[in-house]
């Protein structure tokens, strides 16, 4: 995510590479605008390589990961209002542990910090702001109320395919608490779904981004 101040010259750099000769390459391009933040095609791909944002098997990953990062600017946006509890350094560590965990070594880490320019500072900062969103979201949406038994036989009944093993239902009782678990969480998504399209309701969202023509 750039800061504002970088707004003119990534846009600079997206002119100048759209009036370049055919085969030259982009350097990088604004693909969003999120209130008084731009993202950029670099941030965009490097959520990607490092595994930032979830995975997608669409056909166009950068308009995913794009949409991705435009939540979590408006979510953390949010979040700053209320500034949430630094959290413990050795959680950062784990986390910043765990994007490392995802390269066959520490070369090809280091490798893809050079790549996109990504400093170990700012991964930390990721991580630490990921933490901080996460424990927002648990405050906001974690304490939702149980669903009540009627809730969950309804859905068990509604999706009994998620229940089937070998062409038969398990009985209700087996699976009563799983299903209740399942349904809370399926509540929880909701919600956020909700107060997500409420935010970018709210704020000013421009999506420069146009795919790539097939």
């Amino acid at each position: 995510m750039r800061s504002p101040a970088t707004l003119l010259l990534a846009a600079a750099i997206s002119l100048t590479s759209a009036g370049a000769a055919p085969a030259a390459e982009i350097i990088d391009r604004v693909l969003a605008a999120v209130g008084g933040q731009i993202i950029t095609l670099s941030d965009v791909r490097t959520a990607l390589r490092f595994g930032l944002v979830p995975p997608d098997v669409s056909e166009d990953p950068v308009a995913a990961a794009l949409q991705r990062l435009i939540d979590r600017t408006l979510m953390q946006t949010e979040v700053e209002r209320y500034v949430p509890p630094e959290p413990d350094p050795a959680a950062v560590d784990a986390g910043v542990a765990a994007v490392r965990a995802r390269f066959a070594d520490a070369a090809a880490f280091d490798a893809v910090l050079k790549e996109t320019a990504m400093s170990h500072d700012e991964l930390r900062r990721h991580v630490r702001d990921t933490l901080r969103l996460e424990v927002y979201l648990q405050q906001r949406f974690g304490t939702l109320a149980d669903p009540s038994d009627d809730e969950v036989m309804r859905y068990y009944r509604e999706n009994s395919a998620e229940f089937t093993v070998d062409g038969r239902v398990r009985p209700f009782e087996q699976v009563r608490e799983t299903a209740r678990a399942t349904l809370t969480e399926r509540s929880r998504e909701a919600f956020l779904r909700e107060w997500v399209e409420g935010l970018r309701r709210r704020s000013n969202v421009v999506v420069l981004y146009l795919p790539a023509a097939r």
